[in-house]
């Protein structure tokens, strides 16, 4: 049994999926595809599939990924980014297919691009001067208090046409994840920021040295 992992991009309308749907759009593209894949055991057989660290309605991505197994040796991996892609739903586009390396729990830290209007200058410096950002974060434990500011003790904008850019860096995986989302509420009730403003974007996902998680 060989693990083959399909990268893919979900922009526009697609960051409107849930996971629980985009888990029923995969289910559909791959059988219409007809690549090979894996099904699960028992009275209701499914397709095996593990998507690593899912994001939030309404965040964009250039780095998803769902992991598929297949009996399949050796695997065409060309031939099924192509047979995947072309069925995919407008807003996702299948990158590249391959052998995975690491195992999503190896996922320590995610980067993301934060666009918003050049008026949201004002929040972001008010944010900088502040000494400590406190949130009540939800856990499957029930609720944890973080200081945003040990994560993200400055926020740096860089003007590019009519618009603001920020890169975020945040500790990402099972356990110990931090999205942009957390910081844009704490924007929101503290710095006069509307997170509908703002678009997020997910570049990349890295390992515990920063490395890209392949």
């Amino acid at each position: 049994m060989t693990t083959v992992r399909i990268w893919f991009t979900k922009t526009g309308e697609a960051s409107y999926i849930s996971l629980l749907d985009l888990q029923r759009v995969m289910q559909r593209s791959i059988k219409r595809s007809g690549i090979p894949v894996w099904y699960t055991m028992g009275f209701n057989p499914h397709i095996y599939m593990t998507f690593a660290n899912p994001l939030p309605l309404g965040q964009e991505s250039l780095m998803e990924s769902v992991d598929v197994k297949t009996e399949l040796e050796p695997v065409p991996l060309e031939d099924w980014r192509q047979a995947l892609d072309r069925v995919m739903p407008l807003g996702i586009k299948v990158t590249r297919v391959t052998l995975p390396k690491y195992k999503a729990e190896k996922i320590s830290f995610a980067r993301y691009l934060l666009r918003m209007p050049l008026n949201a200058q004002a929040s972001v410096d008010a944010y900088n001067q502040l000494e400590s950002a406190v949130i009540q974060k939800k856990t499957k434990r029930g609720h944890k208090e973080i200081d945003l500011k040990q994560a993200l003790p400055r926020i740096e904008t860089e003007q590019k046409e009519n618009e603001l850019q920020a890169e975020l860096l945040l500790t990402a995986g099972e356990g110990n994840n931090l999205n942009p989302s957390l910081w844009l509420n704490f924007m929101q009730e503290h710095c006069g920021l509307n997170p509908t403003d703002v678009s997020v974007l997910r570049t990349a996902l890295l390992l515990e040295d920063q490395t890209d998680f392949r």
